[in-house]
């Protein structure tokens, strides 16, 4: 059985502890439910023990699952291939990958964050 999507719940996965405190603070301000994990595997974890959120924001270099892995892995599960993934990136030269919608560079523009959230999640 396939568990529908939050629509105000979103996972951050980045090893920047920082980083993910920052982004987990302005979307509650807007009143997300943010779940936060370390690298791809912890995102695994939270996504097989928690509901289903409406999107993952999802950064590229990480130790343990890096992004790609991550994005790999959740693609083959049946349960969450159609979830919405955006990407989040200081590399430059980096594009989307496939299977994405979207990257946002580091530092994120917080307007054009708080945009590609609304496409994807509504505020509880």
């Amino acid at each position: 059985m396939r568990s529908e999507p939050s629509r105000s719940i979103i996972l951050i996965v980045d090893d920047e502890p920082d980083l993910r405190e920052v982004v987990a603070e302005l979307l509650e301000m807007e009143d997300y439910t943010v779940l936060q994990a370390a690298n791809g595997q912890a995102a695994l974890e939270v996504l097989a023990s928690q509901p289903q959120p409406c999107l993952v924001l999802l950064d590229l270099m990480m130790p343990v699952m890096d992004g790609h892995e991550f994005l790999h892995r959740l693609r083959q599960d049946e349960r969450h291939r159609e979830l919405p993934v955006l990407m989040l990136t200081a590399h430059f030269s980096a594009k989307a990958p496939p299977g994405t919608v979207g990257l946002l560079r580091k530092p994120v523009d917080i307007a054009e964050l708080l945009t590609m959230v609304a496409r994807h999640c509504r505020a509880a």
